[in-house]
Order: structure tokens, then sequence, then C-alpha cells
């Protein structure tokens, strides 16, 4: 097979061309999204934790006794 014919895609060109294209955009556009979708979600995370109170220590004094009520 030579480069042209494989380039040609043996007379099927203008079907196969366009169709890796649009393969391709819609990965891109996967992958774009995905990634807004992570940085969202970090901003959110972030957002999440600076509005939590601290953690408490262990040698916290309002229930020395330790029961859940």
């Amino acid at each position: 097979m030579s480069a042209s014919g494989f380039w040609a895609m043996g007379g099927y060109a203008a079907y196969v061309w366009p169709a890796y294209a649009v393969t391709l955009l819609a990965l891109g556009a996967v992958l774009v999204s995905a990634w807004r979708a992570l940085k969202s979600a970090e901003r959110e995370l972030a957002a999440v934790e600076g509005a939590r109170p601290a953690r408490r220590t262990r040698g916290r004094t309002d229930n020395p006794a330790g029961d859940l009520a």
C-alpha cells in the first residue's frame, strides 16, 4: 500500500477523516469538561475545608467521662 493510498483510505477518505476529526473534537471536549469539573470540585473542597471548625484534640475538657450523651 502506498502513502497516497493510505491517505485516500481506499476512496473513503471523505468519510473517514471527518469521522476522526469529530472523534478527536469529542475527546477534547470531554477532556476540557473533566478538567473544569476537577478544578470546580477542588475549589468547592477548599471552601468546605476552610469553613468547617478545627478538629478537637483528644485532651478535651467539656466531657471528661467520654460518654456519648
